[in-house]
Parts: C-alpha cells; structure tokens; sequence
C-alpha cells in the first residue's frame, strides 16, 4: 500500500497517510477539522533497506576494497615479468620447431 502527502491549504499542516490504492482521497484536515485538504503529488517511492534479512557482506567493505587495490598494483609487475618469459618462451619453441623440421 502507498504513502500519500496532504497538505491542508486552511492551516498549512502537512502529514502522511497509509492507504490503498482504492480509498478515496481525503478532504477533512485532521488538525483544524476544514474540508481544504489536498493530496500532493509525491517524487514516488525508494527502495529502502531496513531491518533484518540483508546480509552485511552484500556490500563491500573499506578494508576489502583497500586489499583488491593493494593486490591489483603488487601484482602488476608480475604480469608484465611473466608476460616477457611467455614471449621468451614461445621464441624457443618456434626455433626448436624449426631446427626439427631441418634435421
């Protein structure tokens, strides 16, 4: 069910209402008893987290982030050695190859 605003234009209160879809708006002002009440209209609903029923590692937390930060930089240097080996690598290979073709 929706939370609708009113504002009463007599005395200027302003408050929430829980109703269904299906009631009628209201008109009497609950403060000062006028018929001047108007329902507002609202920016809609927000998705609100509240309560128990999320689990706390939904969400990543400082000290994780820092870490995969940390991990990411002190392994970049490794990539870049290995890459170079791999490279070696495959140079070796393709001769070896090509010194077995030619015996």
């Amino acid at each position: 069910m929706p939370t609708y605003d009113y504002e009463c234009t007599a005395c200027d209160h302003q408050f929430e209402e829980f109703q269904s879809i299906t009631a009628p708006v209201k008109r009497k002002c609950p403060q000062c008893g006028e018929l001047k009440l108007r329902r507002l209209i609202g920016a809609g609903a927000a998705v609100v987290f509240k309560g128990s029923g999320f689990y706390q590692t939904d969400y990543r937390s400082e000290s994780y982030k820092k870490r995969a930060a940390e991990d990411t930089s002190s392994s970049s240097p490794a990539k870049s050695d290995k890459g170079a080996g791999t490279a070696a690598k495959s140079k070796k290979t393709s001769s070896d190859a090509s010194s077995q073709i030619a015996s």
